[in-house]
C-alpha cells in the first residue's frame, strides 16, 4: 500500500475519495469529524499544487439522510476553498475538471446518486474519471469495508494510494491487539454488530440495544415499530441476532432502563414496564451504572455509536456518562464511528483518556473482528 506521502501530485489531478458522511437533522447537514478532517488533506493537497477532485457520498438511497453533497461544501468552504459541481461523470464535471487549476478543488455530487456505485465490475463513471484524472487517493478508510466502485474500481485503472487519514487509522490499529475485551456496541446498523457477538463481553445500547430484547421476546411497543419501519432487513437480522444470543449467554449485557420523553420530560422507564407508547431515546440510569461497573472490570475496550439519540442534549446523557468511565479507567480504549466522534465533542471530554477515536464505524469493527476490508485490498495492504 504506497502512502501519499511519496507521490508527486504538483500540477496533477488527483482524485481524492474522501468521507464527509455526516448527521442530518431536519433536512440540515451537521458539521462533523469526519468533514474537518477530510478538510486537512484537501487542504494539504492543494498546498502541493495539486488539482483535487473530491468525491465522497451522504447516506443512502431512500434514508432521511440521503442528500446532496452542496451542503457539506458550504461546510468544508469554511475551513478551506472549494467549489461544488452537481454532477460526477456528465458533461458539466468533465469541464470543471479539465479546467481546473493547480491549487484549485471541487467536490463532485454525491456518488450514491449513482446506481452504478454500488456495482464492483462495469461502472462507466470509474472508467471516465480514471480517463480525466492522474492519481487516485482512498482517504475514507470508514468506507473501506464497502465493495463499491468509488473505493475498489479505481485503483484497477489509476496510480493508487492511500490518504493521510486512511494511514492514521490503519497504523493506530496495526499498534494495538485487544485481549480481554469488552465491546460497547451501538449505533444505527444492527446487523454489524451482530459480527462480535463471539466470546467476549458485549453490552449493548443505541438501536442494537432494544433489538437485543426484542430478539429474547421482549415487547417494546411503539419503538418496536420504529425498529420494524427503519432498520434495513429488519426480520432477517432479528433471526440471526437470536441465534447469536443464544450461543451468547450471559456474554451479552442488555439495557434494564431506558429513558423516554413523557409530555417534554425525560423520565426513566424499566425495561420489564414495556411494551409502552413511547420510543427508548437513550439508556437509563440503572444500565448506566451496571455498565460502568462492567467498564472498570475491563483490560480492553472497544466502543461503537453512541448509545442514545445523543442530538439531543438530554439524551446524550448515557453516552457521555460511559465515555467519562472509560476515560478514567486503565483498559486501552478504541472508540469507533462518526456519530459517536460527534458526540465526544459534545460532551466536551478530553480526547487524552481514550487510545484512539476512529472517524470509521463498520469498517473498524469488520478490521477488529479480523475481516479483510475490500478498500484495502484494492491498494494492495494485504499483499505479502
Amino acid at each position: 500500500m504506497k502512502s501519499l506521502e511519496y507521490a508527486s501530485v504538483k500540477d496533477r489531478i488527483v482524485l481524492l475519495r474522501s468521507d464527509f458522511n455526516s448527521g442530518v437533522v431536519d433536512g440540515k447537514v451537521l458539521i462533523s469529524e469526519r468533514i474537518k478532517e477530510g478538510s486537512q488533506t484537501i487542504k494539504l493537497l492543494k498546498k502541493k499544487g495539486a488539482k483535487v477532485v473530491v468525491i465522497a457520498h451522504q447516506g443512502r438511497p431512500g434514508s432521511k439522510d440521503f442528500t446532496s453533497l452542496k451542503q457539506h461544501a458550504n461546510l468544508i468552504n469554511k475551513l478551506v476553498k472549494i467549489k461544488f459541481v452537481p454532477d460526477i461523470f456528465g458533461k458539466v464535471a468533465e469541464n470543471e475538471i479539465k479546467n481546473l487549476k493547480s491549487g484549485q478543488a471541487i467536490l463532485l455530487e454525491n456518488v450514491r446518486t449513482l446506481k452504478s456505485e454500488f456495482r464492483r465490475r462495469k461502472s462507466k463513471f470509474v472508467k471516465r474519471l480514471s480517463s480525466w484524472c492522474d492519481i487516485y487517493v482512498n482517504d475514507a478508510f470508514s468506507v473501506s469495508h464497502r465493495g463499491q466502485a468509488s473505493i475498489v474500481g479505481f485503483p484497477k485503472y489509476m496510480e493508487s494510494y492511500a490518504g493521510p487519514l486512511l494511514e492514521k487509522e490503519v497504523e493506530a490499529l496495526k499498534k494495538r491487539s485487544l485481549k480481554n475485551r469488552l465491546y460497547i456496541l451501538s449505533g444505527a446498523k444492527p446487523d454489524d454488530n451482530i459480527l462480535l457477538i463471539k466470546k467476549n463481553k458485549v453490552l449493548t445500547g443505541g438501536l442494537f440495544g432494544p433489538m437485543c430484547l426484542v430478539a429474547l421476546g421482549k415487547k417494546l411497543g411503539e419503538e418496536e415499530k420504529y425498529m420494524e419501519q427503519n432498520i434495513k432487513n429488519y426480520h432477517k437480522t432479528l433471526k440471526k441476532l437470536r441465534k447469536k444470543l443464544r450461543k451468547a449467554g450471559n456474554l451479552v449485557k442488555n439495557p434494564v432502563d431506558f429513558a423516554v420523553r413523557i409530555k417534554g420530560k425525560v423520565k426513566n422507564i424499566n425495561v420489564k414496564d414495556f411494551p409502552l407508547e413511547y420510543h427508548a431515546y437513550d439508556v437509563g440510569e440503572k444500565t448506566i451504572k451496571n455498565y460502568i461497573e462492567e467498564i472498570k472490570k475491563a483490560d480492553s475496550i472497544y466502543m461503537k455509536g453512541p448509545l442514545g439519540y445523543y442530538f439531543e442534549r438530554p439524551f446524550l446523557r448515557g453516552t457521555t456518562e460511559i465515555l467519562k468511565a472509560i476515560s478514567k479507567s486503565k483498559a486501552y480504549s478504541l472508540l469507533g464511528g462518526g456519530d459517536l466522534s460527534e458526540a465526544i465533542e459534545m460532551s466536551k471530554i478530553s480526547k487524552k483518556g481514550f487510545g484512539h477515536i476512529s472517524l470509521s464505524g463498520g469498517a473498524l469493527l469488520d478490521y477488529v473482528a479480523g475481516k479483510k476490508l475490500p478498500g484495502l485490498k484494492a491498494l494492495g495492504f494485504y499483499r505479502k
